[in-house]
């Protein structure tokens, strides 16, 4: 009778490892929640990045006299989608067109998963002031809607 009643683990040990694991869960999961935060950041970073890179030098080729443009035109795009649609170089005999970026890329950070990549940005125009971003005629910069602070504690929406 012995023999059969030391086989097994008692009550008292199955709730130690238990305890155990939840433990480790408890350490696990905001580690790992963490490194998704992160990765959405470096996204973001990497897409303002892209974004901006390209309205800049969609100006520069404004300032160039590549592309075409109205009589008193802040000389930025009039939308996101037409960086990577592209634009007329007027100075290419052939009617060659520019190309900024090969696709708008979506804020990581968007609840609008459905809609357009170009949809998921905040626009700030030329007219608008910096502290007050404004969509207008134009796109002078582009920030997240997202209403979230990252993990340096600086809002998304202010990157």
């Amino acid at each position: 009778m012995r023999a059969n009643a030391s086989r097994g683990f008692s009550f008292i040990e199955l709730l130690a490892s238990l305890a155990i694991i939840a433990t480790l869960l408890a350490i696990a999961v905001p580690v790992a929640q963490s490194v998704v935060k992160r990765k959405q950041e470096a996204e973001l970073r990497l897409a303002l990045g892209q974004i901006r890179g390209a309205i800049d030098q969609y100006k520069r080729a404004v300032d160039a006299g590549r592309i075409a443009t109205k009589s008193g035109a802040t000389g930025y795009p009039p939308d996101l989608a037409v960086l990577a649609s592209g634009v007329d170089d007027v100075s290419s005999p052939s009617g060659a067109k520019i190309y900024f970026l090969r696709r708008v890329p979506a804020d990581p950070f968007s609840e609008s998963k459905t809609s357009a990549p170009e949809e998921t940005w905040g626009l700030r125009s030329y007219a608008s002031p910096p502290d007050d971003p404004q969509a207008g005629e134009d796109v002078f910069d582009v920030y997240s809607t997202s209403t979230e602070n990252g993990l340096n504690d600086v809002p998304y929406r202010e990157w």
